[in-house]
């Protein structure tokens, strides 16, 4: 079998084949992951006693002649945020490094119900912060496609675990455009559903209202079958919507023809051409398939960055306070106090970009700043809601750039944090809207980096947004 060219598809045809048994296949995958990882550093737990278990159910409903589900005996990889009962999940940092979870993530439950094989847990900024994977306690990930180069961040180790072939679709989270750009980066496709489409339960809380979980995958096809299956309401997450959910991949393959797609113009302005050449032809190949090209405004876009980087640590310096040493968390050895205690668990246990966030959070929080700061963030993010609503009563869809530019060089960027957060220019209003929104293919630069075009559409319009990008997928193969 050949693992790292594997489909959804491809597994469901060899299973009823008999050319191998899922048992077989999670072994295979769990000795190539393992042989590979070091390369990369994409995995940081591998589980494999849950997995055989897993593959051994699937065989078991096999041999009772019933459906293993739609992801039956598919090797899947999950971002170290997402909680896993019995399965260390250190969500990157120092002071979760021995942390076992009691429960599993809803999406988690999904996902095994469905018949996926959980590898193991994969690599990620130090709790989800980060764009670039450089900020993990437990080392960088290294960009399969160039390994001198990051992924991406913060799921770049999902996005790496797809791109090497060590898994065959994978859950990353996104809060500000942390699975578009690694998906862009790699090479593969990466989905940020609707704000609420999948329950947050069991996922470790960066900025709880920009948090998402969502896929990767190698093909659209397979990141609408696993959104699928995680996707729906779920009594144990208040935010999760009750939307119904399509099936995504009844609805490909379909004529996109007509189909208005929006411009944005603040998205292209000063570009680099070795992202903008690829993206125009990205453009053109829609405008063959028949797609309405329209330039449109979203002119609050300007404001993005300051608004997402107000709200987000305001909002992760809430959450990140329960890391005090008392609890579940690693414990400074060296506290004569109980105030000594939380300073240096605090101080030792968080990396630098999380202190920075953290402080920066709180200080937007503080009494006399709350009102100019976070409150006024607030109301920017009104305003980008409104650009996209206006927008998408005149088009179906929007298309722009992920990133301003392909994956960079280890190292390159982590002593300028400005630089690092405007590569997030691109991807934090959809986040901040809480629109659905993906990665997909567009081509390679001259020296062989992918690079991603990302689709943008409507509150709960996955499904046109998959038809789009399965039609541009099939057209540029």
């Amino acid at each position: 079998m050949e693992i790292p060219t594997l489909t959804i598809d491809a597994v469901k045809e060899g299973l009823r084949a008999r050319r191998f048994s899922a048992t077989e296949l999670a072994s295979e995958a769990l000795k190539f992951a393992r042989a590979e990882n070091p390369k990369t550093n994409a995995y940081l737990t591998f589980c494999d006693e849950r997995a055989l278990s897993a593959a051994a159910a699937v065989d078991a409903k096999l041999a009772r002649g019933e459906d293993p589900g739609p992801l039956g005996g598919v090797p899947v990889a999950v971002k170290d945020v997402i909680l896993t009962r019995g399965v260390r999940t250190t969500c990157g940092s120092k002071l979760l490094a021995d942390y076992v979870p009691p429960y599993d993530a809803t999406a988690v439950i999904r996902l095994e119900q469905a018949g996926g094989i959980i590898l193991g847990k994969t690599n990620c900024d130090e709790f989800a912060m980060g764009s670039s994977n450089e900020n993990s306690a437990f080392g960088p990930v290294r960009n399969p496609v160039a390994p001198h180069r990051v992924p991406g961040g913060s799921s770049g180790g999902s996005a790496a675990a797809v791109a090497q072939g060590t898994a065959v679709v994978s859950l990353g989270s996104d809060t500000g455009g942390s699975i578009r750009q690694p998906a862009s980066f790699c090479g593969v496709a990466g989905v940020t559903p609707t704000y609420g489409r999948v329950s947050r339960y069991g996922l470790t809380a960066f900025a709880s209202s920009l948090d998402h979980i969502g896929p990767f995958a190698r093909t659209v096809k397979d990141s609408a079958t696993l959104l699928r299956v995680i996707a729906g309401r779920d009594e144990m997450d208040s935010t999760s919507a009750a939307a119904p959910v399509p099936d995504y991949e009844a609805l490909l393959d379909r004529n996109v023809r007509g189909v208005k797609i929006g411009l944005p113009r603040e998205y292209f302005k000063g570009l680099a051409s070795e992202t903008g050449d690829l993206i125009a032809s990205g453009i053109e190949t829609l405008k063959r398939l028949g797609c309405e090209i329209r330039d449109i405004s979203l002119p609050s876009t300007d404001y993005a960055i300051a608004c997402y980087y107000i709200i987000c640590t305001a909002e992760a310096s809430s959450n990140l306070a329960r890391y005090d040493g008392v609890r579940y968390t690693f414990r400074s050895p060296n506290s004569p106090s109980l105030g000594a205690m939380y300073r240096n668990t605090r101080g030792e246990g968080f990396g630098t970009e999380c202190k920075r966030r953290i402080m920066l959070g709180t200080y937007v929080l503080s009494a006399g700043y709350y009102d100019a700061y976070y409150l006024k963030a607030q109301k920017v993010r009104g305003l980008i809601a409104r650009d996209f609503t206006n927008a998408f009563a005149e088009v179906d869809a929007i298309v722009a750039p992920v990133s301003p530019f392909p994956a960079f060089k280890l190292g390159e960027k982590v002593d300028d944090p400005l630089e690092m957060y405007l590569s997030d220019i691109y991807t934090i209003t959809g986040d901040l809207a809480g629109i659905p929104c993906m990665s997909v293919p567009c081509g390679k630069t001259a020296g062989g980096l992918p690079v991603g075009m990302q689709i943008l559409a409507n509150h709960f319009d996955e499904a046109r947004m998959f038809r789009l990008a399965d039609a541009f997928e099939k057209e540029t193969n």
